[in-house]
């Protein structure tokens, strides 16, 4: 059930997508008034440095849901990849883990996130993405387990944020199967390399450029959130394909 509008298949293409940010609390009225505001592809929601309630994902997952613009969460902290697929139970269809620095997190984040047996996400979740195509027209309680955890292998994605100088150097190894994206966080990444005394990188364009040239043969993308149009048109021109802007860019 993989198609021309999965953007799971689009990241890998490499088009050039535009994800806009919006809040937890959002009605599907405020959810669509800033989806009018530009051609986006997914809606990204903070779970990290925002105020968060299972509840409330519930129902934003159901409001994006119902006008059909994929949902991607930023999940709390690194520690928190073997919670992703209670997560993904709640409705979203990309999951971003922040501050990952090391294989064994890439590792967990893919066993958690994929259903077997590619991965070991436990199955069960009454209002998961898309869950009501699959069920058995005679019994709407019967659901085709194998083809739903194919559809949702084939149409989950999965980003991880990088954040430190030691990410950015193993940013080859981490782009493993299972890995879509590799999303930016700067502030952070400024962080490292200040605290360093012999960084290889002195600013994040040169982090991102070389990750951009580690993954040049790779289906995985670079993702970055910005703030002006210049920033956008200056990441485009760099490589950059999937980028998270403030609404009307």
């Amino acid at each position: 059930m993989a198609g021309e509008n999965n953007l799971k298949e689009r990241i890998h293409r490499g088009e050039l997508i535009f994800g806009v940010g919006a809040s937890l609390d959002f009605g599907r009225s405020q959810l669509e008034d800033i989806l009018a505001q530009g051609d986006y592809s997914f809606v990204y929601v903070d779970s990290q440095h925002s105020a968060f309630s299972e509840k409330e994902l519930v129902t934003f997952c159901s409001h994006a849901q119902a006008i059909g613009i994929p949902v991607q969460l930023r999940i709390p902290h690194t520690r928190h990849t073997y919670l992703i697929g209670r997560f993904l139970d709640f409705g979203p269809t990309g999951i971003l883990v922040p501050e990952v620095k090391s294989m064994s997190e890439v590792d967990e984040a893919i066993e958690f996130f994929y259903y077997p047996q590619f991965g070991r996400r436990s199955w069960g979740g009454a209002v998961r993405l898309n869950i009501d195509a699959f069920s058995a027209p005679a019994d709407p309680e019967e659901i085709d387990r194998l083809a739903y955890a194919d559809w949702w292998n084939s149409n989950g994605y999965l980003a991880i944020q990088m954040e430190s100088v030691e990410a950015v150097v193993n940013a080859a190894n981490l782009a493993k199967p299972g890995i879509d994206l590799l999303a930016f966080g700067p502030n952070d990444l400024l962080f490292n390399i200040e605290s360093l005394t012999n960084s290889p990188f002195t600013t994040v364009d040169e982090c991102i450029g070389h990750v951009l040239e580690q993954t040049k043969d790779s289906t995985v993308q670079v993702s970055l959130g910005v703030a002006t149009a210049e920033q956008r048109d200056k990441y485009i021109e760099m490589g950059v394909k999937v980028l998270q802007v403030t609404p009307g860019m």
